[in-house]
C-alpha cells in the first residue's frame, strides 16, 4: 500500500460495520509449489505456517522434487524455517498450540509435538483404542487437542507437556459430517466439548455426557466456534450458513450462499462475522445476512486468529479483520469525531495553514479524548505512514494541553517500533496490536529466539527493559548443537560472549551439548556454571560421577553431596562406590553419618571393612550387641568385634574388654537361667552388687574371681549391698572379724546415711586417720553429745565443749554430764 493511499481504501461495508483487508506480504511461495495440493495449518498470533502435501490428491511427478514426505514450516512471508521429514505414515492431524508447538498426529494415534521450530520433538500415543481403530481427524486448541477415531470415539489431551489421553463420552453411531470443539476456557464444565454433526442434528459431547441439540437443518459440512466461545457457525449441505449461540438456545442469523459447491473453509473473523471460503473466493458474512466478497487468482487458505483471519495464497498473505472502533472513529468518511478533526489539524499544520489552530479550538473540550483515540488508532495501523500521522496528531494535541499523562503515548511508540520490526518480511511475524497484547513481549521474544533471530530479540528485550538471559542461553545452546567449530573454539566463543552477564545458566547450554553427543564440551561448559546445584545433576547423567561428587563437595552443600552419594550408590557396585568415596574424607564422613542415622549397620560394616577401619567396624558390632534382646546373640556380636581387633597389637585392651564383656553376658545368661532375678544388661559391679544383696555370696565370689575384681572394690560393693538390704548383723560381724582395706569411714558414712546411728557410732573408734576434731563431729552426727564431749575434753577443744554444752542445756542430765566432764579441764 502506498503511503498516500487513504486507510479506508481497503474497507468493505458488512452491515453497519466495516472490514478491512491488509496486504501483509507478497510473493510468498515458489510458483512450483501449488498450495491447492497442500494441507495448511497456521499458528496463532501471526505465527508460523506448516504445510503438508494432501495425500488424497494426485499430483504430477517431478524429478526435482523429493519423493519422501515432509512437513515444511514457513513464516507468513514465505521464508522456509524448517523442513521436517515425516516417516510415521498418513497424517490425520496438523495443528499448533498457542506457544507455537507443531502437533502432528498419525493414523495410528502417534502424536509428535515439535517445539522450537527446529525439528526437535516429544512423542506420545493417544492410546490403545486409537491404535486399534485409527484416527480420522483432529482439532486443536491453545494447549490441548481432541482426536476423532474411525469408530466415532473422541480422545482428548489437555496438556502437551504432560499428555494423559482420556476418552470423552461415547457419541452415537453414524457418519460424522463435520465437527469442532469448544476449548475448556469457554465451557461451564471447564473441560473440552466437541460438537458433532450426525444426521440432521448436532451432538454436544463432553467428558461425561453426549447431548442431542435436536436441530433439523443439517447435516452440516462445516462447524466453527467463535474465538470467544459464545457463538457457533454451521454450514448446511443445502448451502445455508447459520449462526447460533454456543449453548444452542438462540438462532441469530441465516445466510444462503446459493452455492452448490461445498466451501473449503468456514471460520470466524473475530467474534462478529463468519468467513466462508471456496477455492478462490472469500465471503465475509455479518449479522442480518450482510456480506462482502473477495476474489483471488489461486487457491486461498484461511488461517484463523483471535481478531481476524489470515488469507494465504501462493502470491500474497493478507489479514482480514473488522475495522477497530478507534480506527473507524478516526478515518471513516463523513466523521467529525474529535480524533478525525485532530488528525486533519496536523495535516493543516504540515501545510502551514492557519486552520490547524481553528480545528484545535473547535475540539478543545474533547482534546484529551481525541489524543487518546489517535494513540489507540496508531496501534491498530499496519501502515507506517499512518502510524506516524496519528502519533503526530496525538503529539500535537497533547502539546496544546496543559496537563496530559503521556505514559500511553510513550508505550504506544515503543510498541509500534517493536511491531514494525517483527513485521518486516525477513522476520515474518505480522502481529496485530491485539495479538501482541495477548502474546506479550516475553512471548514475542520466545518466538524470535525459536527463529534464531537473536540480534533482534536482544534489541527488543533491551528496548523494553526485559531480561536477556534466555536469549543468550538459547543462542549458546544452538551454537553448541549446530556449530561446526571444534569443542575448544565453541567453548571459548560461548564463554567470551556470555562473560560478565550474571544469571546465565551454563547448565542449560551444557545439557544441549550433551544431548548433541558432545560430552567433553558439556563438561568444559559446566565448569563455568556458578551454581553447583545445577552442575551436579547433569554431570551425573553424563556419567561424570567423580567430577559431580567433587563439585558437590566444593559447594559445601551437604544435601547436594548426599544426593550425589545416593545416586552413585544406586548405579555403582559396592566396591567401586567405596573406592570413590574413600578418596574423599568429606564424602566418607557424610555417608557414614547418614548410614548411622538410618541404622544401616550392614552398609557401615562394609564401609569399615573396605577401608580397614577395624575399631569403627568393631564399634558397629558393639552397638548391635547393645540392642540384642538375648544375651547369646549379644555375646556372638561382641565375639565378632573382638575377632576384628585381635590381629592388631595396638588394641589389646579393647580385645580384653570385649572378651570380658562376652564372658559377663554368658555368666549373666546362666544366672538368669538358675535364679529368679534378671541380671542381663548389668555391669560387672552391678552384677556383684545384686548377687550380694540377694545373698548369693558364693556366686558373687565366682564373679570376683572371674573378673579379678580388686579387693577394695569388692569391699565397697559388699558394704553398699549389705546396707541396701539392711543386714546390720553381717556388717557388725565384718567389723569384728577383720581389717578393712577401705578403712572404716565408709562403714560409718553408709550406715549413718541408712539411719542406723548406733551402728555408725561403733565405727568411730576404728577410724584411725581422722583429722583433729573430726571424731567430735562424727559423734554429734550420731546424736551422742556426751561421747562428743569426751572427745572434746581429750582434744582440749574448749569451743566444741562449750557448743555441746549449750546445745544440750545445762539443766538437762546430758548437760550436767557434759559440764562434769569438762569442769576440771576447762576451769573458768
Amino acid at each position: 500500500m502506498e503511503a498516500a493511499t487513504h486507510p479506508t481504501a481497503g474497507w468493505e461495508k458488512v452491515g453497519d460495520r466495516f472490514y478491512r483487508k491488509t496486504q501483509l506480504y507478497t510473493a510468498i511461495f515458489d510458483q512450483d509449489l501449488d498450495l491447492d495440493n497442500y494441507i495448511v495449518a497456521g499458528a496463532p498470533y501471526g505465527g508460523a505456517i506448516a504445510i503438508y502435501r494432501d495425500e488424497t490428491k494426485i499430483v504430477s511427478y517431478r524429478a526435482s522434487q523429493s519423493s519422501k514426505p515432509s512437513i515444511d514450516i514457513y513464516s507468513c512471508a514465505g521464508k522456509l524455517l524448517k523442513s521436517i521429514a515425516w516417516d510415521k505414515g498418513s497424517i490425520k492431524g496438523l495443528g499448533w498450540s498457542e506457544d507455537e508447538k507443531l502437533l502432528v498426529v498419525g493414523y495410528d494415534g502417534t502424536v509428535r509435538c515439535y517445539y522450537g521450530l527446529q525439528g526437535d520433538f516429544t512423542q506420545f500415543s493417544l492410546g490403545r483404542e486409537a491404535e486399534e481403530f485409527g484416527v480420522q481427524s483432529c482439532r486443536f486448541y491453545d494447549h490441548g487437542m481432541v482426536a476423532l477415531l474411525t469408530n466415532n470415539s473422541l480422545i482428548t489431551v489437555s496438556s502437551y507437556d504432560e499428555p494423559r489421553p482420556k476418552a470423552l463420552a461415547a457419541p452415537p453411531e453414524g457418519e460424522v459430517h463435520a465437527w469442532t470443539i469448544i476449548p475448556p476456557s469457554f465451557t461451564l464444565s471447564l473441560t473440552v466439548e466437541a460438537l458433532l454433526s450426525i444426521g440432521k442434528t448436532i451432538y454436544v459431547v463432553d467428558a461425561t455426557d453426549c447431548e442431542d441439540r435436536f436441530l433439523d437443518i443439517g447435516p452440516f459440512s462445516h462447524i466453527s466456534v467463535s474465538p470467544n466461545g459464545k457463538f457457533a457457525a454451521l454450514y448446511a449441505v443445502d448451502g445455508k450458513a447459520h449462526v447460533i449461540t454456543a449453548d444452542f438456545q438462540s438462532r441469530l442469523s441465516e445466510h444462503d450462499s446459493k452455492s452448490q459447491i461445498t466451501p473449503t473453509y468456514l471460520q470466524w473473523c473475530g467474534n462478529d462475522a463468519v468467513v466462508i471460503a471456496w477455492e478462490d473466493e472469500v465471503n465475509v458474512v455479518g449479522p442480518n445476512n450482510a456480506g462482502a466478497s473477495y476474489v483471488y487468482e489461486g487457491r486461498v487458505h484461511v488461517i484463523p486468529d483471535h481478531d481476524g483471519v489470515r488469507l494465504l495464497t501462493n502470491e500474497v498473505c493478507d489479514f482480514l479483520q473488522k475495522v477497530p472502533d478507534v480506527t473507524d472513529e478516526v478515518f471513516r468518511y463523513g466523521t467529525e469525531s474529535p480524533a478525525s478533526v485532530l488528525l486533519d489539524a496536523v495535516e493543516q499544520l504540515e501545510n502551514q495553514s492557519p486552520k490547524a489552530d481553528d480545528n484545535i479550538q473547535l475540539i478543545r473540550p474533547n482534546l484529551v479524548e481525541a489524543v487518546d483515540t489517535c494513540v489507540a488508532a496508531a496501534g491498530h495501523e499496519f501502515n507506517i505512514h499512518w502510524q506516524k500521522q496519528l502519533l503526530k496528531a496525538a503529539s500535537f494535541g497533547k502539546s496544546v494541553l496543559d496537563i496530559y499523562n503521556s505514559d500511553d503515548f510513550v508505550d504506544m511508540c515503543e510498541t509500534l517500533r517493536v511491531l514494525n520490526a517483527v513485521r518486516f518480511y525477513e522476520i515474518g511475524l505480522p502481529l496485530s496490536y491485539e495479538q501482541y497484547q495477548r502474546l506479550t513481549p516475553e512471548g514475542l521474544i520466545g518466538r524470535l529466539i525459536n527463529r534464531h533471530e537473536y540480534l533482534l530479540a536482544l534489541r527488543i528485550a533491551g528496548y523494553l527493559r526485559l531480561s536477556t538471559d534466555r536469549i543468550y542461553v538459547h543462542w549458546a545452546s544452538a551454537k553448541v548443537r549446530i556449530g561446526a567449530e571444534d569443542d575448544d573454539t565453541i567453548c571459548r566463543m560461548v564463554v567470551e560472549r556470555l562473560a560478565g552477564k550474571p544469571g546465565i545458566s551454563f547448565e542449560a547450554i551444557a545439557r544441549a551439548a550433551y544431548d548433541e553427543g558432545r560430552g567433553r564440551l558439556a563438561t568444559e561448559l559446566l565448569n563455568h556454571e556458578p551454581r553447583a546445584g545445577r552442575q551436579v545433576p547433569l554431570l551425573l547423567s553424563m556419567e561424570e560421577d567423580e567430577i559431580a561428587l567433587d563439585k558437590a563437595i566444593e559447594s559445601g552443600d551437604s544435601d547436594l553431596v548426599l544426593f550425589v552419594l545416593v545416586q552413585l550408590r544406586k548405579k555403582l557396585p559396592l566396591a567401586a562406590f567405596f573406592r570413590v568415596i574413600n578418596a574423599r574424607p568429606a564424602a566418607t564422613a557424610l555417608f557414614e553419618s547418614s548410614a548411622a542415622r538410618e541404622g544401616d549397620n550392614a552398609l557401615l560394616k562394609d564401609l569399615y571393612y573396605q577401608d580397614d577401619r577395624r575399631v569403627d567396624g568393631a564399634g558397629v558390632f558393639v552397638r548391635e550387641a547393645l540392642h540384642q534382646p538375648d544375651a547369646r546373640t549379644a555375646g556372638d556380636k561382641l565375639a565378632l568385634a573382638a575377632k576384628l581387633l585381635s590381629d592388631s597389637r595396638e588394641h589389646g585392651f579393647e580385645v580384653a574388654a570385649l572378651k570380658d564383656a562376652t564372658t559377663l553376658l554368658r555368666m549373666q545368661e546362666a544366672l538368669d537361667r538358675d535364679l529368679t532375678d534378671s541380671f542381663t544388661g548389668l555391669s560387672v559391679n552391678e552384677t556383684l552388687f545384686k548377687l550380694i544383696r540377694l545373698g548369693y555370696h558364693n556366686k558373687a565370689k565366682k564373679i570376683q574371681s572371674e573378673f579379678k575384681i580388686p579387693e577394695k572394690v569388692v569391699w565397697w560393693i559388699r558394704l553398699r549391698a549389705l546396707v541396701a538390704k539392711r543386714d546390720w548383723n553381717e556388717i557388725e560381724e565384718i567389723a569384728k572379724s577383720r581389717k578393712s582395706p577401705i578403712g572404716w569411714e565408709p562403714f560409718f558414712n553408709q550406715t549413718l546415711q541408712a539411719g542406723n546411728q548406733r551402728l555408725a557410732a561403733t565405727f568411730i573408734p576404728k577410724c584411725t586417720n581422722l583429722e583433729p576434731g573430726e571424731a567430735i563431729k562424727m559423734y554429734e552426727k550420731c546424736g551422742m553429745r556426751v561421747k562428743a564431749a569426751e572427745e572434746a575434753v581429750k582434744a582440749r577443744d574448749a569451743d566444741a565443749w562449750t557448743r555441746l554444752l549449750e546445745a544440750a542445756g545445762k539443766t538437762t542430765v546430758e548437760g550436767r554430764e557434759i559440764e562434769r566432764l569438762g569442769a576440771q579441764v576447762f576451769k573458768k
